[in-house]
């Protein structure tokens, strides 16, 4: 009943949305602001791959799992993915930040939907410069003109809340100036409610997906993205934190010329992180470009418990040193997360336990995580692979093309069970699987995924995350002494298999 009353209401504010936008097509009102529309396209557009669904299932006779089965299914993904892509950009905003969120979600939804959203991160819709132009005036208290000696109209990169221009101050520096876009801010409130019914209407035709936490995750860090000057004080937190790292650049903040829709910024030279041309052209390495992304994500998440939640290749520059060696800077800081300590030793654990290949482990600690006994697939979900190899030890086996295969097709079946994990998991691990895929995306993108510093960073992190907590509860100098030499000599051997891996780069690494 509650499905049916809200599917009455989707259709009739389609209607009512159909009537606000035939009515407003001229040049003076933009139909696409006004809520009704952006939320009756919404709700045609999920009751139109609700329904596709529903009939694609209703008619499919192929046993579940067969060849048939599977590929009947992926064109239904297929259909649905390009529709939802159509939806976001057309209602942009708080829509695309979503559909973005989807696109980074590697090996946890259908790839179909991955690879469609992922061309949201570079296609996202810009704003003409003139309606940039009345946001620095209107937060500024005056004309850009007095502040800036030239903006240029042509942004640096387009994303789904703001825009980023190159400009110069009157002291001629230059600087990166992020601005919003006009109306975001009113336009996600409404987003976000019209977002949580529909994935509730969702939820209630196919009870066994439960995507509600993409609605609630959305809803909770959206108004922590269009705050820039939260944005620019995660900036300088992160860097202090990762200060410890000679080649790690943060830009800095120019909070005279900052508010919450604009954020004034060093600029930064640099290529994307995943332009190979670029590497080629400047003669850096990608491996040791990698190498140093593995260990500055596994330190946030294993040990300093604070983490950049949104490293997609558009967020990360590369340049190099005066020796030639890869220079990260990282951008775009409206989403940090901080890790509670519980989550963290149970997660390090947890890969500690992956690594030994112990099936106990494992299931101990992923329950600590909530998943309870669905700790296999969780196992396989963080891996990215079979669980024939995660049993077997993920770092002592090659994955190969066929097993790449098997796990995509196989994402698909699983999507009920996957679903149902990213609702008990707790929020700040479902922002590290976000992390995590996005950076297995980008050692494939490198062709650098067999390299063995990976595993060693993730595995030299746990380690020392996991003997720290121990060494903080030694109840006497004896114990003290145990824990430091099992310490020590669990490094050594982590040092040693990293030697073997060097040797024999062909071994399967680890990422977060």
């Amino acid at each position: 009943m509650l499905f049916r009353s809200t599917l009455v209401k989707i259709v009739a504010a389609a209607t009512a949305g159909t009537t606000i936008g035939v009515l407003a097509l001229t040049d003076a009102v933009d139909y696409n602001q006004i809520g009704a529309v952006r939320i009756a396209r919404a709700g045609c557009t999920v009751v139109a791959i609700a329904a596709d669904y529903k009939w694609t299932f209703l008619r499919m006779k192929e046993p579940i799992g067969s060849p048939a089965y599977l590929e009947e299914l992926s064109r239904v993904h297929q259909r649905s993915a390009e529709k939802l892509k159509e939806l976001c950009c057309k209602n942009r905003g708080a829509f695309i930040k979503v559909g973005q969120h989807l696109g980074s979600l590697d090996y946890l939804v259908p790839p179909e939907y991955v690879n469609t959203m992922k061309s949201l991160f570079r296609d996202a819709p810009e704003s003409p410069f003139t309606d940039m132009l009345t946001v620095l005036r209107e937060d500024l208290k005056t004309d850009p003109s007095n502040i800036f000696t030239t903006i240029d109209p042509k942004p640096l990169g387009a994303a789904s809340l703001a825009q980023v221009h190159r400009a110069v101050l009157k002291d001629g520096t230059t600087v990166a100036v992020k601005i919003q876009h006009p109306n975001v801010d009113a336009q996600s409130r409404n987003d976000i409610k019209a977002m949580k019914v529909l994935v509730i209407a969702v939820a209630k035709a196919f009870p066994e997906f439960k995507f509600v936490w993409l609605a609630e995750e959305t809803e909770k860090i959206l108004p922590l993205e269009l705050d820039f000057l939260n944005e620019g004080k995660n900036c300088e937190r992160m860097a202090k934190i990762l200060s410890k790292f000679s080649y790690v650049k943060l830009p800095k903040i120019f909070w005279e010329y900052s508010t919450k829709r604009i954020l004034t910024m060093e600029f930064c030279d640099g290529g994307r992180i995943d332009d190979l041309t670029y590497y080629k052209k400047e003669g850096i390495s990608p491996s040791q470009a990698f190498c140093r992304i593995s260990k500055v994500f596994s330190e946030m998440i294993f040990i300093d418990g604070y983490l950049h939640c949104d490293p997609h290749p558009g967020n990360i520059l590369v340049s190099k040193d005066l020796d030639g060696l890869p220079i990260l800077t990282l951008l775009d800081h409206g989403v940090h997360m901080n890790i509670t300590e519980k989550t963290r030793l149970s997660y390090g654990k947890l890969w500690l336990s992956m690594l030994d290949a112990d099936v106990t482990g494992m299931q101990k600690h992923a329950d600590e995580l909530g998943v309870g006994e669905l700790f296999d697939i969780f196992a396989c979900m963080l891996t990215a692979r079979s669980w024939t190899g995660v049993k077997t030890g993920i770092q002592k086996s090659v994955i190969g093309d066929d097993e790449m295969r098997d796990i995509k097709l196989k994402i698909g079946t699983l999507l009920p069970q996957i679903s149902d994990i990213l609702n008990r998991i707790p929020r700040e691990v479902l922002l590290i699987l976000k992390t995590n895929d996005l950076l297995r995306g980008l050692s494939y993108k490198l062709k650098v995924q067999n390299s063995p510093c990976t595993f060693s960073s993730a595995s030299l992190a746990c380690t020392r995350a996991i003997f720290q907590d121990k060494l903080n509860h030694t109840r006497s100098p004896w114990n003290f002494f145990q824990v430091a030499l099992q310490f020590y000599w669990t490094m050594i051997k982590i040092r040693l298999y990293e030697l073997y891996l060097t040797l024999r780069p062909s071994v399967n690494p680890l990422v977060m």
